[in-house]
Formats: structure tokens, sequence, C-alpha cells
């Protein structure tokens, strides 16, 4: 590799990072906090109760998730492979906060899969085109938030194109070292299924490329076995393991189709109207888009990307309502929305006969500006802590309340306001006597005039610690 594109490679890595930086030491208090906050409760509490992986817990107690009522606060979900990464960071720096920790491990990964991409377009493609898919991986808008908040996602889609890079690498290696290159690229997507299950729709390409690497040959068979008995048999056992904690497993079935959504108006209108065409691509993106997916592929390419394409789509089809209700599960697409985004722009900037290459390299040129403007514009709202009062209050119920407490934090079932207060508890009124029957010792609420009169109540029966115009705190264990 020539030493301007190692520069090259440098200046997208380091772009990636700085980007992403924005915010870093937020509260989490901002656009999908309550999934933010559920991630991070996992790794903060391994500090409070304990580094066991096996029985990750986070701070929700009640039966809002799942339809159990959850007194361990059981976190049965995805492998907690990235909080574990998270924690351990903070282990090693003691200064930083587990909230930074986390988004260092969410940047690093971000920052990495821009790096992935742009070598992996460049190998099957050409370099200009991995540059540029490298680069639009590093600044869209979509993909600077989604790289630096704490959610396992971005985490996940870094360790399947690895798994994917690794793979390829083996294609061109001989002897040996194409099985090594099978097997540690199979570690990797089955450390990229624990991560998140998902993972799955992003390794679609890997029979294609074992394929390509041994035909129809029993070296295909057995490299197809070595890589998915590998890639999912830890992910087997761990939802084998997380069937044993019922009241941990949040409810998912709805994710795949409830209301009937898939392939009907709303589902093509939120998924690429909203999120693909103006979150994603701001408008302006889908010219390079569209003229990158009608661009005839490389040799080398062959189906790579078609497939890899094939499988993000699929994704959407089968977690119709998931990807509807969510917008940060489209992070799973921007790698492959990268790839054809930069073989459009590679198109708009190349000659070609009938074609004004100044007027191509112009469209391009605008395009960009615009998508990366418009993306931007509402992109930068979910920086935006729309209730600093949560944060506030929080602030003053972990400095006022025993450590050992367990919380009402009455809001709306949002357990963002739960996690502000260090504690675990019920992120939901109602059924107070229930309750602290169930361990409840304190009630906190940034509704200390509520209509319903619940605070009312609760100040007229129990020792209020502070109320004031934006929150309230009640000593449930001390009646008046």
């Amino acid at each position: 590799m020539k030493k301007l594109d190692v520069f090259l490679l440098f200046i997208i890595f380091l772009t990636a990072i700085s980007l992403r930086l924005y915010h870093l030491t937020s509260p989490i208090a901002d656009w999908h906090s309550w999934r933010q906050a559920d991630t991070a409760a996992v790794a903060r509490n391994f500090f409070k109760f304990g580094f066991d992986p096996l029985h990750p817990r986070y701070d929700d107690l009640s039966n809002i998730q799942s339809g159990k009522d959850n007194p361990q606060g059981w976190r049965m979900v995805e492998f907690p492979l990235y909080q574990l990464f998270g924690a351990g960071l903070k282990a090693f720096v003691p200064s930083l906060s587990i909230e930074v920790s986390l988004r260092l491990v969410s940047i690093v990964a971000s920052a990495g899969t821009a790096l992935l991409l742009a070598l992996l377009v460049s190998n099957f493609v050409d370099k200009t085109t991995g540059l540029l898919a490298g680069f639009f991986y590093a600044v869209l808008p979509y993909s600077v938030y989604y790289g630096r908040t704490i959610l396992p996602d971005g985490f996940m889609v870094f360790l399947s194109v690895l798994s994917l890079y690794l793979i390829s690498k083996s294609l061109e290696a001989k002897g040996r070292r194409d099985w090594f290159f099978v097997i540690i690229g199979a570690v990797a997507g089955a450390l990229a299924l624990l991560a998140k299950p998902v993972a799955i729709f992003l390794l679609v390409p890997v029979p294609y490329l074992l394929y390509r690497k041994f035909s129809f040959s029993r070296y295909l068979v057995i490299g197809l076995l070595v890589y998915w008995v590998i890639g999912l048999l830890p992910l087997w056992w761990w939802r084998g393991w997380i069937a044993k904690f019922p009241e941990g497993i949040p409810v998912y079935t709805w994710l795949f189709n409830e209301g009937n959504i898939r392939f009907k108006g709303a589902w093509f209108h939120w998924l690429f109207a909203r999120r693909l065409g103006e979150l994603i691509l701001g408008y302006w993106g889908l010219i390079p888009l569209g003229i990158g997916l009608t661009v005839t592929p490389a040799k080398k390419e062959g189906w790579f990307f078609r497939i890899w394409l094939l499988g993000s789509l699929l994704y959407l089809v089968v977690l119709a309502r998931g990807n509807v209700q969510h917008d940060y599960y489209q992070q799973l697409l921007v790698p492959i929305v990268v790839i054809y985004l930069a073989k459009g722009m590679r198109f708009l900037f190349s000659r070609h006969e009938g074609i004004s290459r100044f007027a191509g390299m112009s469209v391009g040129i605008v395009s960009v500006i615009f998508m990366l403007a418009f993306s931007w514009f509402t992109v930068r709202t979910y920086y935006w802590i729309n209730r600093p009062e949560i944060v506030e209050a929080g602030k003053m119920a972990d400095q006022l309340l025993p450590k050992n407490a367990k919380v009402i934090a009455s809001y709306n079932g949002d357990t963002t306001f739960l996690y502000q207060i260090n504690r675990q508890g019920w992120p939901l009124g109602f059924d107070i006597d229930k309750k602290i029957k169930m361990g409840a010792t304190a009630y906190v609420t940034v509704s200390p005039t509520d209509n319903d009169g619940e605070t009312r109540a609760l100040a007229s029966r129990f020792t209020v610690l502070v109320r004031n115009d934006k929150f309230a705190i009640i000593d449930l264990t001390k009646p008046k």
C-alpha cells in the first residue's frame, strides 16, 4: 500500500473519531435515551454487582418490558459483549465515567468500520471508490450520531464487516493461511452475532465469498460448516441460557410485523422515504446512490455487494415493525449504502462518452454538500436534551438517597430517568403500595404538581425530601 493511501486512510479514521467526540460527556438524555440507558445500566451494574456477563442486570425491576416482574433486574437480550468492553475500559482508566467509556468503544468501532469499508471496497472495486466509501461512513450525520451512542448496534456492525473483510482475505491467501482467515472470520462473526443477532443479515455474503474461494467442492462444504458452527454455536448457547430468565427477556415478537405493516404504504414511506431518503441521505444523496446501483459491478466484485444489499433489504422485510418503530435499527444498512454511494460518486467524477465531466462533478459535489447539510438539519436535534430536569433531579436523588434504595422514578415507563438516579427500581408510578411491598423506598418525579394527584397523595403520607417547581423526592420509608 502506498504512503499516500495510508495517509488518506489515517485522515478518514481521524475524521471519524473527531466528529464522534461531539457531546462526548453529555448525559444520557438525548435521542433514544431509554435504549442507551438500559445498555449503559448493564455496564454500570458490573461495578455494583460484579463482573458477571452471564447475569447482566439493569435498573428496571418492573414488568413493562417482559410482562413479568423482574425483582433482580435481569437484562437478557444480546450477550453484554459491548458493555464488557466499556466496563473494561473504565476499569483500566477509572477517571472515565461509564458513559464516556462506552461512547469511546462505540467511536473506535465506528471509525474502525470506516477503515474496513475503505479496505474492502478498494480490494473489490478500486482505491478511489474504497476511500469514498470510508469517507462517507465517517461523515454521514446519521452515522456520526449513532457512531457515538451507547448501543451495541455499531459494535455489531464493526464485527460483522470485520468478519466479511477477513473472509475476503482468504480469497487471496494460499496454503494454510486461507483457513486461518476463515476461522478468525468465523470468530468475528460469532462475536457479531453475540453482540446482536441481527448481524446475520450482514453476514449473508459469507457463503458467496466461500464459494468464490473453493467453488463447488468438498472444501466449500467444510468451509461453510467451519464458519457457521463457530459462528452460530455461541449464539445458540446464549439463547438457551437466557431462556432460564424469562422475566429478563423483553417481548420481541412485535418487531417482526406487528400491525401487519410489512409492504404496506407506511412501511415504504418510513423506511425508504423518511429514513433512507431524508434521515440518512438528506434527499440529495439519493442521486449518487441511484447511480451507484446502476453501475456495472467490477469484475472482481462479482455478486458480493449485490448479495450484501439483498441481505440488508431482507433485514427490513423480516423486522418490518422494528425498523419502522426505531430509526437506530437502520445502522445495519449504512455500510452497503455508503458502498453504493461511493460507486455513484466515482461514476460522476469519471469521464464518460456523451456526459460532461464538469457537469457530473458539479452534480456530485452539490449532492454531497446538500446531503450532509439536510441530513444534519434533522440529526442535530438528536443531541438535544429536551428534559434537563430529569438530569437535575437524578443528581439530587443520587446524593440524598441510600445506595441500596429502590426508587419509583415516575417517567411514563421510560428508564432514562431511573438511570439518572443511579438506582434500580420502577420507571412508572401507580400501584404505589404494591411497589412498596416489593421494596420501593423512594418516589421521584419531574411532575411535582401532577394532575392525577399521585405526588400530592404521597406527599401527604410520607416525608418529602425535596419538592420544587421541577421535581419532587419523597422518602417512602418515613410515614408522616
